[in-house]
């Protein structure tokens, strides 16, 4: 197993990958962790993972411009089919579009938008960050991603940002912070969460070891 977490110059990629050597250690899922910005070492890894923090706008096109990343991801995710997982703005560069400032054109992987929180209750601040417990929609019951993860569990979110979701099949989590804000998505051999599994301790470290054992 190698797992290739993309650098394109956004992300908290050593605390990412550290949780990934834990998770994998623990798991028994013997392998390599590597943080790479070259498209040949994410087409030869088995899972591949888009961490991501900022600006919708600016993460695009910080992907963007690591020649042929967008290319390989098409090929080894889409129609490779190899185990996928974007995290926070690299879960909402999976969507159609965002919104942020202007409209961005997204991977167009989700069927869905990126749209600014707005709560129901105005002493609600933005960005929504801390803990939160994550709801579990009925997508995300029997997912092997979610495997020994349960309604009420926490995780931990730091976005002004969330995802609208189409196909309710597609929205795996919520959390609810002034209104349900999507916490989880997926479908085939892709998931992304808007939480931060690096920093979720518990529930963090057992998605991601079944990330790694996963066989979509």
């Amino acid at each position: 197993m190698t797992v290739a977490i993309i650098d394109y110059g956004s992300g908290n990629l050593r605390s990412c990958a550290k949780a990934f050597e834990r998770a994998a250690r623990e798991t028994d899922n013997p392998g390599d962790i590597i943080v790479t910005s070259n498209p040949e070492q994410v087409r030869m890894a088995s899972h591949i993972v888009l961490p991501g923090v900022g600006a919708f706008a600016d993460c695009r096109a910080g992907l963007d411009d690591v020649a042929g990343m967008v290319e390989v991801l098409e090929e080894q995710v889409i129609r490779g089919g190899k185990p996928f997982l974007g995290i926070c703005v690299g879960m909402q560069l999976m969507a159609s579009v965002g919104r942020e400032f202007a409209d961005t054109m997204g991977l167009d992987w989700i069927d869905g938008e990126v749209v600014a929180i707005t709560p129901d209750d105005a002493s609600l601040k933005i960005p929504h960050m801390g803990w939160n417990e994550l709801q579990l929609d009925p997508a995300g019951r029997d997912h092997p991603v979610l495997a020994g993860i349960a309604d009420d569990d926490h995780a931990y979110f730091v976005h002004s940002y969330h995802m609208h979701v189409r196909n309710p099949a597609q929205r795996l989590a919520t959390v609810r912070y002034g209104g349900d804000l999507t916490a989880m998505i997926g479908r085939d051999n892709m998931v992304g969460t808007q939480f931060h599994p690096e920093k979720s301790q518990k529930t963090g470290l057992t998605l991601i070891g079944n990330f790694l054992g996963w066989k979509p």
